[in-house]
């Protein structure tokens, strides 16, 4: 097993290379990136497989769609834009030393070391897609990889041992003990991708070495459906979000709340939809498979607890296919109605397929309905009523907004992701990625020797009116 020494070697190695070479100029960080991409790419069919082998079943389109080609547009990006995102920054100098040649700027430069540790839901995706924002801004990594995806981990390492020096990424395999000793290294930045709970343990050991952190995690994300959406395209649109690796995903729809006149129809259309998305699912290899024992359980409980306290529950089951013996865990998609709040599926994140459905007929019971809850990693509205829209938007808070779609914000090459409150801090992707992962350093240069006299009447011994020369230094 690792330990956290032979980590804190390799960290001590990382920091001394820094020092040593200095910032990498753009050249080098493209080349990294470079790298990165052909790494994904001349691997993906590989890391298709080892993903559908630690799932059990895992939809191998899918996975080329979530885990591959969803990160090869955020290298794009950063790479066409890094000369840009690395440009000084000039800012405004104070009066009157401005007039006279003080210049002020920012100027963006790596962290050192950022530490990494990602989840076993999109275990590519979330290792590769920060590993953009972490090389473009100039830093170095050490990266911790689920042990509930072994295959997937074992074969990201192997390529990153490859394809780069370990004094640019370093991976360390292991369970909770390595991930454990991980977080109390003294790295320059920490990145979590995961829950919630975890996410405490991991801030705290940060703190004892003031390691600043990234966290990356989740919340039950709503869905409100208006009177004016489109039933048909709006489901689909849902559906599509909530069924994606079975739902295990930190931006899935983990609630609906839908205008009660349409309730019926949203229902009725959602069963439409799966059965078409999904004619039968029991060995069907396009409907991924919940990732072990452990979180099949979990959700098992989650229907179970929400049964005893009265709610409807209404397996979508388009074969009537028998569950109860299978070889891998799956859960068909699943309606659930009549909930309260004591339910722990409306007070948990779900991450899997069953799917609340609430009503509501004023827009404010919506609102205040999202806001018992912690503010969510996204937001998604339906509809067309822009005063409905903005009413939602402007009383609620959440990472992200999708507004007919979900998930789609994430998907936008020129926009960050995180979250807001318990649902995360920090963000990635895009220029303010890089700028999470920089120093914004600030730079200023004084007037020249010739105009020192400009500070006289600051400097002892004081003499007149100081007061009047400050306040005309305000203006």
């Amino acid at each position: 097993m690792t330990t956290y020494e032979e980590m804190d070697k390799i960290l001590i190695s990382q920091k001394d290379y820094f020092i040593k070479n200095g910032s990498p100029d753009n050249n080098l960080r493209i080349d990294r990136l470079k790298r990165l991409k052909t790494l994904i790419m001349d691997n993906r069919y590989q890391l298709v497989d080892s993903l559908n082998e630690d799932f059990g079943n895992r939809s191998k389109d899918g996975s080329l769609m979530s885990d591959i080609y969803s990160v090869i547009p955020s290298i794009n990006y950063a790479i066409k834009n890094i000369h840009k995102w690395t440009k000084v920054e000039k800012r405004s100098s104070n009066f009157p030393f401005s007039i006279f040649g003080a210049k002020s700027y920012i100027r963006y430069e790596p962290l050192g070391t950022v530490g990494m540790i990602s989840p076993w839901n999109f275990p590519v995706n979330l290792t590769f897609t920060p590993l953009v924002s972490i090389f473009a801004a100039g830093n170095q990594a050490m990266h911790k990889p689920s042990e509930h995806t072994p295959n997937t981990s074992e074969l990201i390492k192997n390529l990153c041992d490859a394809a780069f020096d370990q004094n640019e990424i370093a991976t360390f395999l292991g369970g909770p003990d390595v991930g454990e000793a991980f977080t109390q290294l003294k790295f320059d930045h920490l990145l979590y991708t995961g829950g919630g709970s975890v996410a405490k343990h991991v801030m705290n050991a940060a703190s004892k070495n003031l390691v600043p952190c990234t966290l990356e995690l989740g919340g039950k994300s709503p869905v409100i459906v208006g009177e004016s959406a489109n039933i048909k395209a709006t489901v689909k649109r849902i559906m599509f979000g909530k069924t994606m690796n079975a739902g295990q995903i930190c931006l899935a729809p983990d609630y609906v709340v839908v205008h009660k006149n349409k309730k019926d129809e949203f229902i009725n259309e959602t069963k439409n939809v799966v059965a078409e998305f999904f004619p039968n699912i029991k060995d069907n290899d396009d409907y991924s498979s919940i990732i072990n024992q452990k979180h099949y359980d979990r959700l098992q409980d989650m229907l179970d607890d929400a049964a005893e306290k009265g709610a409807n529950i209404e397996q979508i089951n388009p074969s009537n296919e028998d569950f109860s013996q299978q070889q891998y865990y799956k859960i068909p998609p699943t309606i659930v109605t009549d909930t309260t709040d004591d339910m722990k599926i409306m007070q948990e994140e779900i991450f899997g397929p069953l799917l609340p459905v609430l009503e509501y007929e004023e827009i404010d019971q919506a609102t205040k309905l999202i806001n018992t809850k912690d503010r969510p990693l996204g937001l998604y509205y339906f509809g067309n009523n822009k005063s409905e829209e903005k009413n939602l938007i402007n009383k609620t808070s959440s990472g992200g907004v999708t507004v007919n779609n979900v998930i789609g914000h994430l998907q936008q090459n020129d926009l960050s992701f995180g979250g807001v409150g318990p649902s995360g801090m920090g963000r990635y992707k895009a220029f303010d990625g890089f700028k999470n992962f920089s120093n914004p350093r600030a730079f200023y240069k004084e007037v020249g020797y010739g105009f020192d006299k400009l500070f006289d009447g600051v400097r002892p011994p004081y003499k007149g009116n100081i007061e009047k020369l400050l306040k005309s230094l305000l203006k």
